[in-house]
């Protein structure tokens, strides 16, 4: 039988994506490992490997499509002795799934035996995890069978059409405990609403001069996450400003020192070892909420937001605290710079306890950053501005950063967090200290 080829999941938060390369033709020939194509998610664009040996028989979603669902059929693979003629009418069984997915409670309802869908990814009674294609599983619902039970004859003993159709009926959910469940699945469409509608903003602004920018995937995740964020996290605040003046002078002496090696150090590359050792120092706050527990880190794995067309990323650089001034400057460069061509793989902008966000390099004299779970808090670094300072009863100028932490509540307390800040502070003003 065919094998469809799906769309991937290739991060933890993707849910949908470009189809942005075909790296192969219909007729081809592939091998587990093969490149397949180039996929956009919400953060990168990666390459898809081939997990199964055949020929590419059909290509199903068109290179440049967007929106592409994790699951959706993107292709077919043919065994030996197959052809084009075994594919059938694949692409509409891939349409018509939304179809069948609607029709299901009219179904339900007139006939008990017709369980609503099998699940996306079912299990096996001892927990292993069960491969069917989306065909089979409808089929299945539809015939009553309960999957676990079943034989895959497909590539990896996946459950395909055929075994469906030649296993026995078997006893359905029943009807009623069916339209039990019904309320726990419909529960997240009752989640608060977000704003006023599509259509009563278009109406609104109807006889205005407008142009409308379609949402791609990573502005759509950082719309999800940052107001998920703004919901479920209990923010607050905590503020202190950092006198630069030895950290310049100090950077300077460095600069001079690091010119033959190609290296220039930037007043962010000391905000971020400053937090990694802050966080050392302060162990209890390196830590993120997970759910139903806090989880505290030994290593400084610290995120740095980092500006691209159309949203941004967070990088983490590990380890943060056992690395030289010009290690985290050349691996900042490094990962900042491929971001911005969304090169980035998925581990080197997933996780880190912390972040830092720094708006200074535009002119911004201070701020509050919005966390990004699940870390626990995340530093708003504003620019360094000549200030009049009193020190020993004298008025001088000083380069003073105002900085603001914004911390979750759940995660570290008032005095903890201003543990935390009071140590950055420290090491920014006295930089010479972070190379011991």
């Amino acid at each position: 039988m065919p094998t469809e080829i799906l769309m991937p999941a290739l991060s933890p938060t993707m849910e949908e994506g470009t189809l942005a390369k075909w790296l192969v033709k219909e007729g081809d020939e592939v091998k587990s490992g093969d490149i397949l194509a180039e996929i956009e998610t919400d953060k990168a664009t990666m390459e898809f490997e081939a997990v199964d040996e055949g020929k590419i028989g059909k290509i199903l979603v068109a290179e440049g499509s967007a929106g592409v669902k994790v699951n959706t059929p993107i292709a077919v693979l043919l065994e030996d002795g197959e052809s084009a003629d075994d594919i059938g009418s694949a692409p509409a069984k891939a349409e018509a799934a939304p179809a069948a997915k609607e029709e299901a409670p009219k179904e339900a309802a007139a006939a008990p035996a017709a369980a609503a869908p099998a699940p996306a990814a079912p299990k096996k009674a001892d927990g292993g995890r069960m491969f069917a294609s989306p065909l089979a599983r409808r089929l299945a619902a539809e015939k009553g069978i309960d999957l676990a039970g079943v034989t895959g004859s497909g590539p990896n003993g996946r459950i395909v059409k055929a075994d469906v159709e030649s296993a026995k009926p078997g006893a359905a959910k029943p009807a009623a405990a069916a339209a039990a469940e019904a309320p726990k699945a419909a529960a997240p469409a009752a989640a608060a609403p977000t704003g006023p509608s599509t259509e009563t903003v278009l109406k609104m602004y109807a006889d205005r001069q407008t142009e409308e920018v379609a949402l791609d995937g990573m502005r759509r995740t950082i719309a999800a996450r940052l107001s998920e964020a703004k919901q479920t996290i209990p923010h607050f605040y905590l503020r202190k400003s950092a006198k630069l003046d030895e950290l310049m002078k100090f950077r300077g002496t460095l600069n001079k020192q690091l010119e033959s090696r190609g290296v220039k150090l930037s007043v962010n590359d000391f905000v971020i070892k400053a937090c990694a050792l802050a966080l050392q120092e302060v162990p209890d706050a390196n830590a993120v909420w997970a759910g139903d527990r806090i989880l505290k880190l030994k290593p400084s794995d610290v995120a740095v937001a980092v500006a691209v067309e159309g949203g941004l990323f967070t990088p983490v650089l590990k380890d943060a605290q056992q690395k030289t001034l010009s290690t985290l400057s050349a691996e900042m460069k490094d990962l900042a710079n491929r971001a911005k061509t969304k090169k980035l793989a998925p581990h080197e902008y997933q996780g880190g306890s912390f972040a830092i966000s720094n708006l200074g390099m535009f002119g911004i004299e201070n701020f509050d950053a919005v966390i990004n779970p699940p870390h626990g808090a995340i530093l708003a670094v504003g620019a360094g501005i000549q200030t009049p300072v009193v020190e020993n009863g004298e008025v001088v100028i000083r380069n003073v950063m105002s900085m603001t932490l914004s911390v979750d509540h759940r995660v570290i307390d008032g005095a903890l967090g201003a543990q935390l800040l009071d140590a950055i502070v420290k090491h920014l003003e006295n930089p010479m200290g972070m190379l011991a």
